[in-house]
């Protein structure tokens, strides 16, 4: 497990980064010139990605409070992000204190955040593990030092599986082994971007994306509902992500335009 003072590695300032154009989005601070340069194209490309980048974060609290209120106790968040609060463990801790989180991210700047995740509740705890998706292997082996993969654990993967290939990454392979390890009764919590929505916009950041090196993947609804094979989808099912149980300000959010994000919560029989 990453201790909070360990030195992170150099950060490329040449190229942009995901975790950086989203903390942009979000109006954060945490990113550098390269970031802001393409979040502003894609900005301009496609007018849903900032609404898309709020709508997420919201999706991901009230997953995570639909989970705490299941009774799960134990949350694994990989592709962690820049901390913006409240962050997972708030969410999680807020509704259950004792709640266990272990976040997992390959950002250098996120590790460099990684003090800010770690303040969670007396109750509870909080780890961080500095580590790529790709690596379920080292996730899973640090994260079974805080979690008990016996018990139900709920694993997020918010706006992750869009930076990720079918082929390359064999993403539904990848997916299936996370899952895989997990109890009967764990959920799995997950957010990805459509061309289904907003083809021409979609098509324009996806383009942007991968120009600057980064890989970009919008599936359709058929494409994301697959992550979910074999688990219990929750109502209302695979959904644009303003209508997944939506609270008042989404409600709101819905009337300022189209957001073309899938989400989809399920739990592991």
């Amino acid at each position: 497990m990453t201790a909070p003072d360990a030195v992170p590695g150099p950060i490329d300032t040449s190229r942009p980064h995901p975790a950086r154009v989203y903390d942009w989005w979000l109006g954060g601070k945490d990113n550098y010139p390269v970031d802001e340069e393409l979040a502003r194209k894609i900005l301009a490309a496609d007018g849903t990605a900032v609404r898309g980048a709020r709508a997420n974060r919201r999706f991901m609290h009230r997953a995570v409070r639909t989970a705490a209120e299941a009774g799960v106790r134990q949350f694994l968040d990989i592709g962690t992000g820049i901390p913006t609060e409240p962050n997972l463990h708030q969410v999680a801790q807020g509704a259950a204190a004792e709640s266990r989180v272990v976040y997992a991210d390959n950002d250098p700047i996120v590790l460099r955040h990684a003090e800010a995740l770690l303040h969670g509740s007396a109750e509870g705890g909080t780890d961080y593990i500095h580590a790529d998706v790709r690596d379920p292997d080292t996730i899973l082996r640090q994260a079974g030092e805080s979690l008990d993969f016996s018990r139900p654990v709920a694993l997020s993967l918010v706006a992750l599986t869009h930076y990720l290939s079918d082929a390359e990454d064999d993403v539904y392979g990848l997916v299936e082994r996370y899952v895989r390890h997990l109890a009967p009764g764990s959920f799995l919590i997950l957010s990805q971007v459509t061309q289904d929505l907003s083809p021409e916009g979609v098509a324009r950041a996806a383009e942007l994306f991968r120009h600057s090196g980064t890989p970009f993947h919008p599936r359709t609804l058929p494409e994301f509902s697959r992550f979910f094979t074999g688990l219990d989808l929750l109502g209302p099912g695979v959904i644009p992500v303003c209508g997944w149980r939506p609270d008042p300000e989404d409600v709101t959010a819905q009337a300022e335009g189209v957001v073309p994000v899938y989400a989809g919560v399920a739990v592991k029989p």
